[in-house]
């Protein structure tokens, strides 16, 4: 079975080989790796040179600066493989990550999604630690709601998934990867297999790390979903999803900011004024 590795990159020359090494030193040999780079303005071209007359499975794409949603869905469009897997440019995997995914399908053939855990490294690749959070398996919608705990550099996906759901909506300006998994999730079985799967890069550059971003992200892209899938879940499930979202950003703020604590808790009580949780947030918002 083949699989399809799609490589979004930009200006990362200094951490791409590690990517690319890793995917060649893979104990599973059938696959192709597909890099997308989306308009860098350093050495990545050159480096790329080297790579593709070293290996015929390498293919390297460029395209003008759209965002890594363009790039992943440019890379779908000419991917041939069975599965689908991502991994960024400055992530790398252990060498069995291939190999550990394909038998769990294998062993779970009623599932779509395969993911599991990842190691987090510094700039410089030092491992900073190996804490993740609780993950799930089956239908996976309704815990969504609450966070998203699937690790996207630690994902094999079928390629059916993207063929009858299509790939990144490209809406938001981060945090694609959940909404491609909650779209997902309205179909389609996951299975989290706890496997170190990926090695996760934290730097200060990243879009991820800001945090305010990511909440009203996340924020529109949950309304989408239950916009888009209305009866995928029950109104309980909503109701606890939401309530569960909003007392995490509460949480988030307790101590940084209390106006969009208290918003978020406001939020919260709108959507389920009798959910544990919330009042046990809001005392934490209150003592902080």
């Amino acid at each position: 079975m083949l699989i399809s590795i799609i490589t979004p990159t930009y200006n990362r020359e200094k951490f791409l080989p590690a990517a690319i090494d890793s995917v060649l030193n893979q104990t599973y040999k059938n696959f192709e790796l597909i890099i997308v780079d989306d308009g860098s303005t350093d050495n990545t071209p050159a480096l790329m040179v080297t790579y593709l007359e070293k290996d015929s499975r390498i293919k390297y794409l460029q395209q003008t600066n759209q965002g890594q949603s363009v790039a992943r869905n440019y890379a779908l469009s000419i991917a041939n493989g069975d599965f689908i897997c991502f991994l960024d440019s400055d992530n790398y995997w252990p060498e069995d990550k291939l190999e550990k995914s394909i038998r769990a399908f294998e062993s779970h053939p009623e599932v779509d999604i395969v993911y599991g855990d990842c190691i987090t490294i510094d700039e410089q690749g030092n491992e900073l630690h190996r804490n993740n959070m609780r993950r799930y398996s089956g239908n996976i919608a309704a815990l969504l709601l609450k966070d998203n705990f699937v690790s996207m550099n630690t994902t094999m996906t079928r390629r059916k998934c993207f063929d009858e759901m299509g790939g990144m909506s490209g809406k938001r300006r981060v945090a694609d990867d959940y909404d491609l998994w909650l779209k997902f999730s309205a179909r389609f079985q996951f299975l989290y297999i706890p496997e170190f799967l990926a090695y996760y890069r934290v730097m200060e550059n990243q879009i991820s790390t800001n945090k305010k971003l990511r909440f009203d992200t996340n924020e529109k892209i949950i309304l989408d979903f239950l916009e888009a899938y209305p009866d995928r879940l029950s109104s309980k499930q909503k109701k606890e999803g939401l309530c569960a979202f909003y007392c995490r950003k509460a949480r988030h703020y307790a101590g940084v900011n209390k106006s969009e604590a208290y918003g978020a808790l406001l939020s919260a009580l709108k959507i389920n004024p009798f959910s544990k949780d919330l009042w046990r947030t809001a005392a934490r918002v209150i003592l902080s």
